[in-house]
């Protein structure tokens, strides 16, 4: 196997000691934030939202050029004050549509009670992969997750795509290490 297909976000991944904490959370298809809510006192913590360019990977998931411009939000979820996930997601700036305004006035919210609840979103396959220190979302994800005095080697992320009418948007949404299995 050769270092390209090693770094590559995979659909199947093997359950392994170095993801034992995380692995139900990769796999699961249901909505995170109702997984999160279900364990505990519930927040989501707006860190950016506007205009950017995408990761290299990113652009090529959602197929638009790299130099492009998309809307792009981060939020921390956070489960009884401590902070568990770090999700990135990304929507191309064209075709515009509903989900432009839609993800604009999102605020506070959460994407994933959103997604979940809509019918006409329509989820694609899940990704997985550990991020280091050379992916792109690796350090605001440390940051965002408190981990930054004793940073990880690696974290990490799984990613899917929602598709509603002709607009897509990616989701990636990173763990921490604290985050424990049911």
């Amino acid at each position: 196997m050769n270092f390209k297909n090693r770094s590559a976000w995979r659909e199947s991944i093997l359950r392994r000691a170095d993801n034992l904490t995380v692995y139900d959370w990769l796999r699961d298809r249901g909505s995170l934030t109702a997984r999160l809510q279900s364990r505990g006192q519930f927040a989501l913590r707006l860190l950016r939202q506007g205009l950017a360019k995408p990761t290299r990977d990113e652009a090529i998931a959602l197929g638009i050029n790299a130099d492009q411009y998309a809307w792009i939000r981060e939020v921390a979820l956070y489960c009884n004050g401590e902070p568990l996930v770090f999700a990135h997601t990304v929507l191309p700036y064209r075709p515009r549509g509903p989900l432009t305004g839609w993800l604009s006035r999102l605020g506070n919210r959460s994407l994933g009670a959103q997604v979940f609840t809509h019918a006409r979103f329509v989820r694609g396959t899940i990704n997985c992969k550990r991020l280091d220190r050379r992916h792109a979302l690796y350090r605001p994800a440390i940051t965002a997750l408190h981990l930054a005095a004793t940073p990880p080697q690696s974290i990490w992320a799984r990613r899917s795509r929602f598709s509603f009418d002709a607009q897509s948007i990616l989701v990636t949404e990173i763990f921490s290490p604290a985050i424990c299995p049911d």
